[in-house]
């Protein structure tokens, strides 16, 4: 609705900035855009790197415990799959809260809501996220 008060204002002025204005507030919507793209394709490819890091470890110490089937490889395997699974969840769940995040920033920009600072950004909740896995990952692997 503001964007659209603006716009008007824009055309009933006799001043010839007016559209050159009008045009910059256009491309500043498109510049936004383009950010949200380029943030939303760096968390998915973060949140592929995750998953793909959490299938590779429960690879590699499941190939370590056939190789040599003693009680600390199988240990170590079960530790390597919990961790594993851990951060293929964690990949799952920012992914879908990075599509979240960016459908509910959409919508407040093309209704013309202000956007909001988050007290908790998807990037501090997700980086607690991975350090208590990592902690549940190590206590499995040396205390469990």
């Amino acid at each position: 609705m503001e964007g659209q008060a603006m716009n008007k204002s824009f055309a009933d002025s006799p001043d010839p900035r007016a559209g050159l204005a009008r045009e910059r507030t256009g491309l500043a919507g498109y510049r936004t855009m383009d950010a949200l793209d380029r943030t939303t394709l760096a968390w998915i490819r973060t949140a592929l790197t995750w998953a793909s890091f959490g299938f590779g470890m429960v690879a590699f110490f499941r190939t370590l415990s056939e190789k040599s089937p003693t009680e600390e490889s199988q240990r170590l395997h079960e530790g390597a799959i919990a961790f594993g699974a851990a951060l293929i969840v964690l990949g799952l769940v920012a992914t879908v809260l990075v599509g979240t995040s960016r459908w509910l920033t959409l919508w407040k920009l093309r209704c013309g809501q202000p956007l909001e600072l988050s007290p908790w950004p998807l990037s501090i909740t997700v980086a607690l996220l991975f350090a208590v896995i990592g902690l549940a990952g190590l206590w499995a692997i040396f205390v469990h």
